[in-house]
């Protein structure tokens, strides 16, 4: 008997998602960092035994859309909810469960099994805290499982996985037993450089970057890589490059260390910054760089 299913993860920003996508495949697949609205893709990560596959899916945090590239991220969560065998819907200690009352409604008339997954219950202060959280989500999901994790400190995970284990249904594998993810290589260096941009600028600047690898040349023990840092105005170019271009070293030399840790070899990168003016409102760019599919 060989179980095989698709384990989608939705919810809101900034509640630890992609920390527990990570968690759950055992590799670092997604992005975190502290910041809203990281995750820009639905992300796969796949996990092989010898009688399971367990088909990981990290999707964006649902949000009302203020421009055209949040309706593509809102289209990625949406579409999470129709090819789900197991729906892990991610909250936390923190938001209140009303955020985003139409997506939570269409959570609550699936028929696919849904777990409540309340995270970062180690900032509670005790049970009774964590009682009347679940007792909310009780009422506004009465189908659903509740299960209190802390991503970050692993705990309640295993069980997690023990409920996810269970619920799958038989099915041969859908991917190869050595697959990982359904993502290119190039994909995980354009993330990468986008988390570093996350962590190294503040405030709107990391939302009007797109990164775009134009050159991947793999050898045995190096990586060639060209990217091209994608912004909105010729103001934000200058904040990206820096002065003297040392807020781009910066980003370059920590996102190379990173792709050297993925890969396991050494990689050489050159990074680029280009304008595009209000790309993330134009369906041709957003085509391009991925957010659109024909």
């Amino acid at each position: 008997m060989h179980k095989s299913g698709f384990v989608n993860i939705v919810g809101n920003p900034n509640v630890g998602k992609s920390t527990l996508m990570n968690s759950l495949v055992g590799e670092r697949i997604s992005i975190i960092t502290s910041k809203a609205q990281t995750t820009r893709h639905r992300i796969m990560g796949i996990v092989n035994t010898d009688d399971m596959q367990i088909v990981y899916s990290d999707t964006p945090g649902v949000l009302k859309p203020n421009y055209k590239l949040q309706e593509s991220m809102l289209n990625f969560s949406q579409s999470a909810l129709v090819d789900a065998d197991i729906l892990l819907y991610v909250t936390d200690t923190v938001e209140t469960p009303d955020k985003n009352s139409d997506f939570l409604d269409r959570v609550a008339h699936e028929t696919m099994p849904v777990i409540v997954i309340i995270n970062k219950v180690d900032l509670l202060a005790g049970q009774q805290e964590l009682e009347a959280i679940v007792e909310k989500w009780s009422q506004l999901l009465p189908r659903a499982e509740i299960i209190p994790i802390s991503a970050m400190l692993r705990f309640n995970i295993d069980y997690l996985l023990k409920r996810i284990q269970d619920l799958l249904p038989e099915s041969p594998p859908f991917f190869e037993k050595d697959a990982l993810t359904d993502k290119p290589a190039r994909f995980f260096v354009n993330e990468i450089i986008r988390e570093k941009i996350l962590l190294t600028y503040d405030k709107e600047i990391p939302y009007a970057c797109e990164v775009v690898v134009e050159q991947f040349k793999e050898s045995d023990r190096r990586i060639d890589i060209s990217a091209v840092i994608y912004v909105e105005r010729d103001s934000q170019k200058g904040i990206i490059i820096g002065k003297g271009g040392s807020a781009l070293k910066r980003v370059g030399t920590a996102a190379r260390k990173d792709i050297e840790a993925f890969f396991g070899k050494s990689a050489y990168l050159q990074l680029y910054v280009k304008v595009e003016k209000d790309w993330r409102n134009r369906e041709n760019k957003l085509r391009s760089f991925g957010y659109i599919n024909e």
